[in-house]
């Protein structure tokens, strides 16, 4: 166990940093209209920008990430919420040297969302002017708030194109939506397991983990961080969605023989079944290391998500048009049941309508929607030729726009 440590310790690490993308000249406005200021973000890089500040490929994290994609980070944002569970990488097996996305090659950044819990200003944060937490008056953001936040974050950078964007789940959501928001800054585009809207399915889920949450009575609007928080809400929203994440087969390997039943719940009831004790505890497990509010607004950001219907009045081939000159990768998980394939055949059937360069990956696994974060030997190979074949062209064309023979 020393041993393994030790090896965990010595892996890379990130620094998390801090970025304020708002000021008085130029405050950031959500979507519903509210704004807090200063916003802050928290975020991470890896690897090293180069002289050409061509390689940097920014990732989306999913609905209850962080930006800690690699290594060990055990101080993280130094708050209630990063507990041991947050300390190693989420996509620790995808990223660094030698792998899906090489920290060699290229530089990589991973921020928190606006609204988060893990750094970044949301309504676990304080109110400069109240000196209490934002709580309610926290604005909810959208794909798009989000999408925009990271771009000024780019901006503060110095950072004007992006080789590569990349996002899974929800993040794929992000990806998606700043590819085609902000097309010139972006040459590959990688969405992972994801849509382009939410699906009726997705919204009846969701609005089961959202009055899960409201109806808990220590919800209190919101406004909650004075006293005892609403973890029974949490932990049943986090059932819910938990079933959508991970394969029945996976679920019911992972429960433990024996079963565990908590005093503090179901005192009416004796849990029978491993799957039972092992779907409590984890939600048990998550509101540990997890914000009811932040939880909320992405999940709000989540219901609202429409690209076509926001750029091009539902038309999805129209919305990508923009997207001419980049290069995409598409994975689908067979097993899926969250983003269902159809979903990911929907981008590239639209992709080919206005023909932009893609491929489409089916990844086959038994291990649901969460393939995207246990298996990397199924993405890795895909993800690293891509952006290296993105990285050579752009290469190319930088020398071809060099060239005095293409000049006016």
């Amino acid at each position: 166990m020393a041993k393994e440590k030790k090896k965990a310790d010595s892996r890379q690490c990130a620094e998390m940093k801090y970025c304020q993308i708002s000021s008085a000249t130029e405050p950031f406005v959500f979507a519903d209209g509210r704004s807090a200021d200063p916003i802050l973000l928290a975020y991470q890089t890896w690897g090293e920008l180069n002289t050409a500040r061509d390689n940097a490929v920014l990732v989306f994290h999913a609905l209850s990430g962080s930006s800690n994609i690699a290594g060990r980070n055990t101080q993280g944002p130094g708050n209630e919420f990063w507990t041991e569970e947050c300390h190693d990488g989420w996509w620790d097996d995808f990223v660094g040297p030698g792998k899906g996305i090489d920290t060699r090659k290229y530089f990589l950044i991973c921020a928190n969302y606006p609204g988060g819990c893990y750094g970044s200003s949301g309504p676990s944060t304080i109110d400069p002017k109240t000196g209490k937490p934002w709580g309610s008056r926290f604005p909810s953001p959208s794909m798009t708030d989000i999408a925009e936040a990271n771009a000024r974050l780019l901006d503060k950078l110095g950072i004007k194109t992006l080789l590569g964007v990349v996002g899974a789940s929800l993040g794929g959501f992000c990806a998606l939506d700043f590819a085609a928001r902000y097309p010139r800054r972006v040459r590959c585009v990688i969405p992972i397991a994801t849509g382009v809207r939410t699906t009726v399915l997705s919204k009846a889920h969701n609005f089961e983990q959202i009055y899960a949450i409201e109806q808990d009575p220590n919800f209190r609007g919101g406004d909650y961080y004075d006293g005892t928080r609403p973890n029974s809400g949490l932990t049943l929203a986090r059932i819910i969605s938990h079933k959508t994440f991970v394969s029945l087969a996976l679920m019911e390997s992972r429960a433990r023989k024996a079963i565990i039943q908590p005093d503090d719940y179901l005192s009416g009831y004796r849990l029978q079944h491993q799957v039972e004790s092992y779907i409590l505890h984890q939600g048990r497990k998550f509101v540990r290391r997890f914000d009811a509010n932040t939880y909320l607004r992405i999940i709000n950001a989540w219901q609202s998500f429409d690209l076509p219907g926001s750029l091009a009045e539902g038309n999805l081939t129209k919305a990508l048009s923009r997207c001419h000159g980049q290069e995409w990768l598409i994975f689908s998980i067979s097993s899926d049941v969250c983003f269902y394939p159809a979903e990911q055949s929907e981008i590239a059937t639209a992709l080919n309508a206005n023909r932009i360069d893609y491929q489409h990956i089916t990844v086959h696994s038994e291990k649901g929607h969460d393939s995207f974060l246990l298996e990397p030997d199924l993405y890795c190979p895909y993800m690293s030729y891509k952006l290296d074949q993105a990285h050579r062209r752009q290469q190319d064309d930088a020398d071809d726009e060099g060239d005095p023979q293409f000049t006016i």
